[in-house]
């Protein structure tokens, strides 16, 4: 039977409440509007052939039903005419009346109570952030209990603008920089109505740069690197140079090296071989825009190795947005023929243009985005799905090799550094 049951207006008013359309009232402070629901009625050759079952749905929707069991819905009924029983009524239009008939009808009395709380509490502390209990107003019943702590992060903003602090010396009852942290996402659509515009940095968006937008401090981004010549060392003699500093600590060194590699492989940066005049970046962790106040690295000569796959060459037209006379290094297409048996597939390549690629790297991705490549000596075309060389994958000789072409290694420290290196590449 395709008429419309009582459950079928149950779930119709759930959708509203779903929607947030049975809140919404408590916030905008007028009644809600009389809500016709969608019902389906026999047709007139169904009232006359099925009489029987007219009546039954009409007991189910409620027709005729005492006051204490009656729904609440208003049933507007039409009159129709049997050949044998005469004139009758049926129903032809349901409505809710008020949020408090629709409420009752889908047992949410006690959740609208609850909210219309929230809702005096806002307007009376926050109103700024009342258009975000409009917006979601099941995503703040949701948040009943944290609701009162949430207003009181926003009002310790309003007195402490760009505060210049760390989230942990927010001195709140009840609140901790967990807490913050834990609701970073709400927080930023609260702050953004209630604070205004000039205690907001607009061009840091999203839950991780939330510090940087509303003026916290924030961990300060740690960047990694080891000297591969001993004539450079920071550290004393005899330790290793592997070391991280802050950014802000890395613009001012102005390490004495010509020679600056980048790679986003951790077993590569470790067991990058010894080489005059040069350093090590481990770039796994922070984007480039972190070595850009590092003006010195504008006066170096700076390497990239990445995995030659198209997303390798995107971090590296990355990279030289930053750095625009950066250089790729073991991203060529004799190294990754030369190591077709080390080959895998790359899930899902970049379709892209990147228009900082030099000629022969942008012919190289687009035979990798193409899927097609040359790889024997007759010159045959071979459909190869997705390549991808990792550069962990390529010969360590191979790599030494393309490193003297550009400096000699340091002969006096190669033995020792070649057992090292041996190990953490086993």
């Amino acid at each position: 039977m395709s008429w419309t049951s009582a459950a079928d207006l149950r779930a119709q008013v759930q959708k509203l409440w779903d929607k947030g359309d049975l809140l919404r009232p408590y916030v905008q402070g007028v009644p809600m509007p009389p809500r016709r629901l969608r019902l389906t009625c026999p047709t007139s050759t169904e009232l006359t052939e099925r009489f029987d079952d007219v009546r039954a749905w009409m007991k189910d929707l409620g027709c005729g039903a005492p006051a204490a069991s009656a729904p609440r819905y208003r049933i507007v009924m039409r009159e129709f005419r049997h050949r044998v029983l005469g004139t009758n009524a049926v129903p032809d239009e349901v409505w809710l009346d008020t949020v408090e008939d629709a409420l009752a009808f889908i047992g949410k009395q006690k959740e609208a109570k609850r909210f219309a709380g929230l809702v005096q509490l806002t307007r009376e502390q926050q109103p700024g952030v009342l258009p975000w209990l409009e917006k979601r107003p099941l995503n703040a019943l949701a948040l009943l209990d944290t609701w009162p702590r949430l207003l009181a992060v926003v009002a310790w903003l309003q007195a402490h603008p760009r505060p210049g602090i760390y989230l942990r010396q927010v001195d709140l009852p009840g609140v901790d920089s967990k807490f913050i942290e834990a609701n970073r996402g709400v927080l930023s659509e609260l702050l953004d109505l209630a604070l205004p515009v000039e205690a907001i940095d607009t061009s840091a968006g999203g839950a991780s740069q939330f510090c940087r937008r509303y003026g916290f401090k924030d961990k300060p981004l740690r960047i990694r690197f080891r000297l591969l010549d001993p004539r450079s060392a920071l550290l004393p003699q005899g330790c290793e140079q592997d070391i991280g500093v802050t950014q802000v600590a890395f613009e001012r060194l102005d390490v004495p090296v010509r020679r600056v590699f980048i790679t986003e492989n951790e077993v590569n940066f470790l067991a990058f071989p010894p080489l005059a005049d040069s350093l090590v970046i481990f770039g796994a962790g922070y984007g480039f825009e972190v070595l850009a106040g590092a003006r010195w690295l504008q006066d170096r000569d700076v390497y990239y190795w990445g995995d030659i796959d198209t997303h390798g060459f995107a971090i590296l037209d990355q990279l030289r947005a930053q750095l625009p006379h950066a250089q790729s290094l073991l991203m060529d297409r004799a190294t990754l023929v030369a190591h077709q048996s080390q080959w895998g597939e790359e899930p899902q390549a970049l379709v892209r243009d990147l228009p900082r690629l030099t000629g022969a790297e942008a012919a190289l991705f687009d035979e990798l985005r193409d899927k097609r490549l040359r790889n024997n000596a007759l010159g045959a075309k071979v459909q190869s799905p997705g390549v991808r060389l990792e550069q962990e994958r390529i010969g360590f000789e191979w790599v030494k090799a393309a490193l003297a072409a550009l400096s000699p290694l340091l002969s006096a420290d190669v033995a020792v550094a070649e057992k090292i290196e041996r190990e953490k590449w086993l």
